[in-house]
């Protein structure tokens, strides 16, 4: 098992405007050995198991180390631990009349708990402090009581990592956020608030401020005519030299188009040469179903100098996954994975 954070780069998410690899590999890697120290802690709450005239009571989780986490990648939940966990335990022996007779101290070691044995239980061993008959009577009673208890108690953590560990709630809130955003689907399965006519433009306009979707907003400068940079922008050929990615690009309205290896798709929605590209935009990592508009204006101040002004409307700020870095990301990714790209190779740095 990898340790978290060394996992096999493939899967790491590259470079891309959406913060997602290229072929959707999308790995979303949690730490979740502080969490299990503290779902072991409450586990361990109040154990106390009564056999005649002795009583165990587990007092406290002594050390919990070694590696859990969970990925999640393509909406599914992927845990990962080897773990060791040391408790300790005291046994009482108590009189006919309930007073208490004498004390024991032990300890109970889990040496190893691994996802790769999952459905099976872990080693247990159990030590007690007292060499004499009373321990070794405390001792049988954990091993014949406790230790299923214990071991029940073990098999509860696996099922809670199997389902996402301390990241589930969370996945499950972002996504009901989302859902309840993207209400209004018409019968092709279109998000209406991308829509390209005079009455889903006012839609747009009502949904910046609409929970669970943002606003990007940029200006940039560069050192070219707009009629040249606007070529750019519409051609696959040179989409796959600064990016250094698969593109398919149509030059017509209504034509669709492909960038960053398959990663970014949508439709041109209006094109007016050198001067306006507007698109219809989706990321596939993002819910099914929502859609994004991207408006590019091209503005020639001066001979040789080109303002580009960037709208992108709709972006939701989680995608399917609960990464909640989507605006961040993809405001990134417009900055130095396409415009900054776009003056290194081509010159038009100001």
């Amino acid at each position: 098992m990898a340790k978290f954070g060394e996992g096999d780069k493939r899967w790491i998410v590259a470079d891309r405007v959406d913060g997602t690899n290229v072929h959707n590999w999308h790995w979303a890697e949690t730490n979740c050995l502080e969490w299990s120290r503290t779902f072991f802690r409450k586990l361990f709450t109040n154990v106390n198991v009564a056999d005649g005239d002795v009583s165990v009571t587990v007092k406290k989780v002594d050390k919990l180390d070694g590696e859990a986490y969970v990925n999640v990648r393509k909406g599914k939940v992927i845990p990962g631990y080897e773990i060791g966990v040391t408790l300790a335990w005291e046994g009482e022996v108590r009189g006919a009349d309930g007073k208490l007779l004498q004390k024991v101290d032990g300890g109970v070691e889990i040496p190893y708990i691994s996802d790769e044995n999952a459905d099976e239980d872990p080693e247990v061993r159990v030590t007690v402090k007292d060499s004499g008959e009373v321990g070794k009577r405390l001792k049988q009673v954990v091993v014949e009581k406790v230790k299923p208890v214990i071991l029940e108690k073990v098999r509860v953590w696996v099922e809670s990592m199997a389902k996402g560990g301390p990241v589930k709630d969370d996945l499950e809130a972002k996504k009901a956020v989302l859902q309840k955003s993207v209400s209004s689907v018409n019968s092709n399965g279109n998000v209406n608030i991308n829509g390209n006519n005079e009455n889903d433009s006012k839609k747009n306009e009502k949904s910046e401020g609409k929970k669970g979707f943002k606003t990007i907003s940029l200006t940039e400068r560069f050192n070219c005519r707009a009629k040249d940079l606007f070529e750019i922008l519409m051609d696959e050929n040179r989409w796959r030299g600064f990016t250094h990615s698969n593109a398919k690009i149509s030059k017509e309205v209504g034509g669709e188009f492909s960038i960053f290896d398959g990663s970014v798709t949508g439709r041109n929605l209006e094109l007016q040469e050198g001067k306006l590209i507007v698109q219809r935009w989706r990321f596939g990592s993002w819910l099914d179903g929502i859609q994004s508009t991207v408006r590019i204006v091209f503005e020639e101040p001066e001979g040789g100098v080109t303002v580009v002004k960037l709208t992108h409307s709709d972006v939701p700020e989680e995608d399917r996954y609960g990464n909640a870095t989507v605006v961040e990301n993809t405001e990134r990714g417009w900055r130095d994975l396409i415009f900054q790209r776009i003056r290194a190779m081509f010159g038009f740095g100001i």
